[in-house]
């Protein structure tokens, strides 16, 4: 689920002419109240849109600018209370927009934006079925801008990332589907309709032309399995990381996802700072995670940081599990052991990675230090360095069954990175015959991979076995991001 709450929160809009009266305009004073808003520059976009109310009263693309500053205010922040602070000005922004003139294209997208953004609000604080109906909600406005305004690209662009998500919701969300009567889709839909927006945006004044290359790099990084087709797409962008929060975040959001761990940091360690810039303490766990996966030494700290700023609900548990690694290959076991503790005592256990952490604090069970080391060196794809590592170990090793699987599993992946598709193979299969019974993890995404595998070799059929093969599996870890994958594979072998 958090796939697909990133990709949606991405979601923004587009410019517009001037007109008399109550209108919609883009207009260059709007521009630069939003260019503010989504630089996280919160101060100063306030400032810009008073201006812009008082020089150009009715411009109703103000309310609109006004709500993506709540949105990346709550978003980023998961402070509750300010959540409950500032709920309300949805409806009201809503009831001022009825007043709108409708025979704008802008009438029904800048409604539908709203609802969007308030959507995710609630998937971020797990009120699914709130989430979904408004979600439902915007999908059904957008169809009917679409049937009015065919060729009014900010709606096709919301409109293509809705229908490359909307096949891939987990299974455990599909009562969430039900409500989503208006809306349908597929990967490749999603991904022709905002190539479309692509090719408008290069050939004309398309305001947000890079927002839309971010969202299209994330739709190939998560759901059309095309990494480095996704880093071409954000380094086409025309993006400015050093200058812009939320442009940091996406660059180097695809940098860890692909394997370019090294840039990652470099671009993390230049994340704009200063107080005119709303706190995004994920930056730095973010870096941490990226340092940790490079064995550096200094990765705690920046895990420290993030729980030091952070007031949010989600990757507590994480940090403190990451620290306790941390500490754990840099030989203080006893770090290790203060830090896994508070991953029972503080944070909540919503999300994948949470749970995982919390499970690992409970069981007792500390990882196996080399392990230890070739997932972390593989999650930075630096897959020579692992194998060397596992080489000096056999199955026979290990006496807990745990780690039994997690080795079949680590060669498995390893050497996939390595393109030994047909050495990775035996791996995983080895991995999925004597694990798919248990709870742990690594059968399943053992599937996941497999089928990833085969899908890369044109094999279709076997690419189909292997991803319904991971859907018949029930992890303790991890399900709904592995299960989404296999969906999405699916959706693309069928």
């Amino acid at each position: 689920m958090r796939i697909l709450i990133l990709i949606l929160g991405l979601i923004t809009s587009f410019g517009g002419t001037c007109l008399a009266g109550n209108h919609y305009a883009y207009s260059p004073l709007a521009r630069d109240a939003y260019d503010k808003a989504i630089s996280l520059r919160m101060k100063e976009a306030r400032q810009a849109i008073a201006k812009l109310k008082k020089q150009e009263p009715g411009n109703l693309v103000a309310y609109h600018i006004e709500d993506y500053i709540d949105f990346f205010t709550i978003y980023i922040g998961e402070d509750a209370a300010t959540l409950s602070r500032l709920k309300g000005n949805k409806d009201r922004r809503l009831s001022i927009l009825d007043d709108g003139p409708i025979d704008s294209p802008w009438h029904l997208f800048i409604q539908a934006d709203i609802r969007l953004h308030w959507a995710l609000l609630r998937f971020r604080f797990g009120e699914y079925i709130s989430g979904f109906s408004e979600v439902n909600k915007a999908a059904k406005l957008l169809e009917k801008n679409r049937k009015l305004y065919p060729n009014f690209m900010p709606n096709q662009k919301d409109l293509g990332i809705l229908h490359a998500a909307v096949g891939t919701v987990p299974d455990q969300y599909k009562w969430g589907v039900q409500l989503l009567s208006s809306l349908s889709g597929t990967i490749e839909q999603g991904r022709k309709e905002l190539e479309t927006v692509l090719t408008y945006a290069e050939r004309n004044d398309f305001v947000f032309r890079e927002e839309a290359r971010g969202l299209y790099a994330l739709l190939l990084l998560h759901l059309d399995n095309k990494g480095d087709e996704a880093w071409d797409a954000v380094n086409d962008a025309a993006l400015q990381p050093g200058a812009n929060p939320l442009h940091c975040f996406v660059a180097a959001h695809v940098a860890l996802r692909t394997g370019r761990t090294d840039k990652a940091v470099a671009l993390l360690e230049k994340r704009p700072v200063g107080a005119q810039f709303i706190a995004f303490p994920f930056l730095d766990y973010m870096l941490g995670l990226a340092k940790l996966r490079r064995l550096d030494k200094d990765a705690a700290p920046h895990f420290q940081r993030f729980l030091s700023k952070f007031r949010g609900r989600h990757y507590i548990k994480e940090a403190y599990q990451k620290m306790a690694w941390s500490e754990l290959i840099n030989n203080r076991p006893e770090g290790y052991r203060k830090n896994i503790r508070y991953c029972i005592q503080r944070g909540l256990d919503e999300a994948g990675g949470d749970r995982s952490a919390l499970r690992e604090a409970q069981s007792g069970l500390a990882p196996d230090i080399t392990l230890l080391k070739a997932r972390l060196l593989f999650d930075g794809a630096y897959y020579s360095q692992a194998l060397s590592l596992l080489q000096t170990k056999k199955a026979g090793d290990f006496k807990d069954k745990h780690h039994r699987l997690e080795y079949s599993y680590r060669l498995g992946r390893i050497l996939h990175g390595l393109h030994r598709y047909d050495e990775a193979l035996g791996y995983y299969w080895q991995t999925v015959n004597e694990g798919s019974q248990e709870r742990y993890f690594f059968a399943c995404n053992a599937a996941l991979q497999m089928g990833l595998v085969y899908e890369a070799k044109g094999d279709k059929k076997q690419a189909r076995n292997s991803f319904n093969r991971c859907l018949g599996m029930d992890p303790d870890e991890y399900k709904t991001s592995l299960h989404q994958q296999a969906k999405a594979g699916l959706a693309r072998v069928k």
